[in-house]
């Protein structure tokens, strides 16, 4: 007969929301660039979408505003292993963006003021997955942030989100990144923990 003491009735389930694996909870919106912040003022940015086959699409920042807008409120993970529950932005929706872009391109390549890109499948910028946020929380994106506009693509590790963007390239075949050329996952999915190439 086994021994049982009154009042045990085992380890407490977790009550707390769901994390990928190994994150971690903060109410802090940790800073993390791979170089000086750019500034660029609204009126100074542009937005351009280029096919593969050399065609661009451009849009001001007067033509972004002119946009239909969204407020997602998403969850956003750092492959640094934080997780940030629940964030609120506003931006326009890629859908829309992409509406009248004809392509035959299956991969992306996001690039942003100051040189960084990102690479992704476009299929994950489609179908209510991916927006141009320019506010967070109600207030104008900071440009720590990546304002005046960053890419919010909350399903994978948030250096997929590029700050400070500025266009994309939608490629035929898939070119890695700034982080992904240095070792980090070409795709990124954190309930996966694709963190790193071989992930």
């Amino acid at each position: 007969m086994g021994i049982k003491s009154p009042g045990f009735h085992g380890r407490p389930r977790s009550s707390g929301p769901q994390l990928p694996p190994g994150q971690y909870l903060t109410e802090d919106f940790p800073v993390l660039s791979a170089g000086p912040t750019p500034r660029v003022l609204p009126d100074q940015w542009e937005f351009v979408v280029t096919t593969e086959s050399g065609q661009k699409h451009r849009w001001s920042w007067a033509d972004l505003m002119d946009l239909p807008s969204e407020e997602p409120t998403v969850d956003i993970h750092c492959v640094t292993k934080w997780s940030k529950l629940d964030t609120t932005w506003e931006g326009v929706s890629l859908d829309v963006l992409l509406s009248d872009v004809e392509t035959a391109a299956d991969f992306a390549l996001v690039h942003s003021y100051g040189g960084y890109t990102t690479n992704l499948p476009l299929e994950d910028l489609l179908d209510g997955q991916a927006w141009i946020a320019y506010k967070y929380d109600g207030d104008d994106l900071a440009p720590e942030h990546g304002g005046p506009a960053r890419l919010l693509l909350p399903h994978l590790y948030f250096w997929k989100s590029a700050k400070w963007v500025r266009g994309i390239q939608l490629r035929l075949d898939d070119e890695p990144g700034f982080w992904e050329s240095a070792g980090y996952h070409d795709y990124g999915d954190p309930w996966r923990e694709q963190r790193y190439q071989g992930d």
